[in-house]
């Protein structure tokens, strides 16, 4: 019996071994031999490329996924069946019933020490490729025409291009509001050399945004889109953040277009900043608290106290709407997805303004910080988030590349460009002149130190919050995210 156990566990360790002391050792030392070049072959790879490196390739690339879904799954049951056959190679022939009986639940708990954890794994990557799948797009979207192509055969993929630039929407249709409101919107411009960007950030409240002439929407506001509210006698509807359900309330201007709403929000921002926008990724904000909580939460340096649960009253005041007190204190905090979504869309004690800033440091500190191992503890919840609440428009075949240009991201500098109402009038914007700026924000140049500037936060009824010091760039100056934030 002690040789059965010895042999059947040995099998179990590694594949094949046990059966190198039977009478089927021949049988042994060629499954031996496979999983040990299937070893090397996995270990060399790794060698060459580096852990994260081989991980990241393979994790967003569905054809590799599929082809180790099936080898994890073939090679579990191959390794149950060379454990089952060294058990029945070894067992004794004059065993007791009972002994019998003790041999095969031991070769059964043995090969599920095999099987369950291969089950697991692929549970993991048949979830992985679902969300590959899901969240990225096949290369047909139509929206996608000038989408960059990198040569995925060459040894740098990004090498014919330049810079590419990148639609981040934060989009808001919760409950009384009609359609999709671009809560967020910025554009993040990355040299593809070095990974520097710069994140130009747009106010959602911007007016007469300019149609092309080509542009559908050209017939209906030539002059740019603005209308003026009869009860109020200004302009609130018609503004930068209602483009998108303006393209999707005249469906019928964008024949074979799906998502028009998308398409013209995406075509909008190209032609205020004067880029070309290459790719998009937009996220229902209903599910950033979610996202943020299954990365395990964020870092981030609060420059004055930000309150939760609150909305203006329209005096300068608070209004707590769940009846008590909340706080995101000044200093370096660790804020988990409820305080990061407040942190990036309170408003109560400020502007607009103040607010696009903690959304760019948001983007940013989530840019820097991800950790893949965090994520992938909690990858289960963080696969569902990304599910139902992120699109992204760049093709899966693209995938590999995009996660190199990512890397050289996280290695370069994260710059800010703010377009707030100190570079322009919002309600009559000169578009040529923000054009300009971006222009000379990414015409790869370090970015400016910025300028601490004192601000004095908006008086509440609740509390005093007096002045607080925040460090904002010159007008229309290029800083850097620490800087910044």
């Amino acid at each position: 019996m002690r040789r059965f156990y010895l042999l059947t566990g040995s099998s179990t360790v590694v594949p094949g071994s046990g059966l190198l002391g039977t009478r089927r050792r021949w049988l042994g030392a060629g499954v031996l031999a496979l999983f040990v070049v299937a070893g090397v072959y996995a270990l060399v790879r790794v060698m060459s490329q580096g852990a994260m490196s081989t991980a990241l390739s393979i994790g967003v690339d569905r054809s590799k996924l599929l082809v180790i879904l099936v080898g994890l799954l073939g090679g579990a049951l191959l390794w149950a069946a060379f454990i089952v056959v060294t058990a029945v190679t070894t067992r004794p022939q004059d065993a007791t019933r009972v002994e019998s009986w003790t041999t095969r639940v031991f070769a059964a708990l043995c090969c599920c020490l095999v099987v369950f954890p291969a089950l697991i794994g692929a549970r993991a990557i048949a979830i992985q490729r679902d969300v590959v799948g899901t969240v990225f797009s096949d290369g047909g979207d139509p929206a996608s025409v000038n989408a960059v192509k990198p040569a995925a055969e060459k040894k740098d993929p990004w090498a014919d291009i330049p810079r590419v630039n990148v639609m981040l929407i934060g989009a808001d249709s919760g409950k009384g509001r009609i359609g999709v409101r671009s809560d967020s919107m910025m554009v993040a411009s990355i040299n593809t050399k070095t990974g520097d960007t710069v994140l130009i950030g747009l106010p959602r409240n911007l007016d007469r945004v300019p149609f092309a002439a080509d542009d559908p929407l050209h017939a209906l506001y030539p002059d740019g889109f603005h209308c003026i509210n009869p009860q109020s006698g200004v302009n609130q509807d018609c503004l930068l953040n209602g483009i998108w359900t303006l393209a999707e309330q005249h469906k019928d201007l964008f024949p074979g277009d799906p998502a028009p709403g998308y398409t013209e929000t995406r075509r909008a921002l190209g032609r205020i900043t004067g880029l070309t926008i290459n790719q998009s990724v937009i996220i229902d904000l209903k599910g950033f608290q979610q996202l943020v909580d299954a990365m395990g939460g964020v870092t981030v340096d609060v420059k004055s106290r930000i309150c939760m649960n609150c909305k203006s009253d329209g005096a300068g005041g608070i209004v707590w709407t769940t009846g008590r007190q909340a706080w995101i204190e000044p200093g370096r905090q660790h804020l988990d997805g409820k305080e990061a979504l407040w942190y990036a869309r309170s408003r109560a004690q400020s502007d607009d303004y103040s607010r696009m800033r903690r959304q760019r440091c948001m983007v940013g500190a989530l840019l820097d910080q991800s950790n893949p191992v965090k994520m992938l503890a909690n990858y289960g919840a963080l696969a569902e988030v990304f599910k139902n609440n992120v699109t992204v428009d760049i093709p899966q075949s693209d995938l590999e590349a995009w996660v190199t240009l990512v890397q050289r991201i996280q290695n370069g500098t994260i710059s800010s460009l703010p377009i707030t109402d100190q570079v322009v009038n919002v309600s009559n914007p000169d578009y040529a002149k923000i054009r300009r700026l971006v222009h000379k924000a990414v015409a790869d140049h370090p970015a400016a130190t910025a300028t601490p500037t004192t601000s004095a936060a908006s008086p509440s009824k609740t509390s005093t919050h007096g002045s607080s010091t925040t460090t904002e760039p010159d007008d229309g100056a290029v800083s850097s995210i620490d800087a910044t934030c």
